[in-house]
């Protein structure tokens, strides 16, 4: 007979082997899902015998974390801004990190009334969901290269009750010309910023299950700054503001663009690991 307790402290023993963070969590939480209940309350059913299907179906989703496939796509969904979004391998896993991106752009326009923003790069829909659910009143534009990410961002939105708020299009950035009858009062991007030199040294769940497209420029890391500062300055309205998200050690060399493309008031914000993680300037 295998419990609850035995279930998921012979999974976390097996998780840590393959060399999975968090290893107990991961048990936990995937035996939730299985079990349908929230992990806390395992702890109060670990005596509880498992059925076969319920192992069966347990076993399965232990050998695809143990393959090191990311617990969100595994468990379909995600957690970010209090909020939950649905993720798939079409898009990005939404991180806590790009929480201070969308934090920063309601503190600084709270107040504002008819921003219209765009959001470069918008995989899951996490950033423009926040922003429609947190600035009332906001129109918001979200592209992305990918028809598969644009579905899961538009289920998304739908699943938010926002989807009046947001226009969702299929658009290359290096390939088309964007708005030229549109001027926008924040454009926002958490952009593919890891060089192609860094890309296979990544965590095997990134590399292996995230669509690259989505991580990597495949050049040096900064071949999206430099395109969607070029588009800013056309596309912002006088005072409107850019806003990046940064990987570790680009704020220099993202700032030195930004300037190039006469951004001025540009500010730097640091995470909870005191790394410069968010970039924003102003187009006067």
């Amino acid at each position: 007979m295998l419990t609850v307790l035995n279930a998921v402290t012979l999974s976390a023993e097996y998780l840590e082997k393959k060399g999975v963070e968090s290893p107990r969590l991961n048990a936990e939480l995937l035996l939730a899902d299985v079990l349908n209940c929230k992990r806390m309350d395992l702890y109060l059913r670990f005596d509880q015998p498992l059925k076969e299907d319920e192992i069966d179906r347990y076993r399965e989703l232990i050998r695809r974390r143990g393959a090191r496939e990311p617990l969100q796509y595994i468990l379909g969904y995600t957690e970010f801004y209090g909020l939950k979004f649905e993720v798939n391998e079409s898009a990005l896993i939404p991180r806590p990190e790009t929480e201070l991106l969308v934090e920063k752009i309601i503190e600084l326009h709270n107040d504002a009334e008819s921003l219209r923003i765009l959001d470069i790069g918008t995989g899951s829909g996490n950033i423009a969901v926040a922003l429609a659910l947190n600035l009332q009143g906001a129109g918001i534009v979200a592209i992305d290269k990918s028809e598969d990410a644009i579905k899961l961002a538009q289920h998304n939105a739908t699943l938010h009750d926002v989807s009046d708020s947001i226009e969702f299009i299929k658009k290359d950035i290096f390939e088309e010309y964007l708005f030229p009858d549109i001027r926008f009062d924040i454009i926002v991007s958490n952009p593919p910023y890891v060089s192609y030199d860094e890309y296979n040294k990544l965590q095997e769940e990134v590399a292996r299950y995230e669509p690259g497209i989505a991580v990597t420029d495949y050049k040096d890391g900064y071949s999206f700054y430099k395109r969607i500062a070029e588009l800013a300055i056309q596309f912002l309205s006088p005072g409107g503001r850019l806003f990046f998200e940064l990987g570790q050690g680009q704020s220099a060399e993202v700032s030195a663009i930004m300037k190039k493309y006469d951004f001025d008031n540009i500010e730097i914000v640091r995470d909870y690991q005191k790394i410069d993680r968010i970039i924003y300037g102003q187009k006067l």
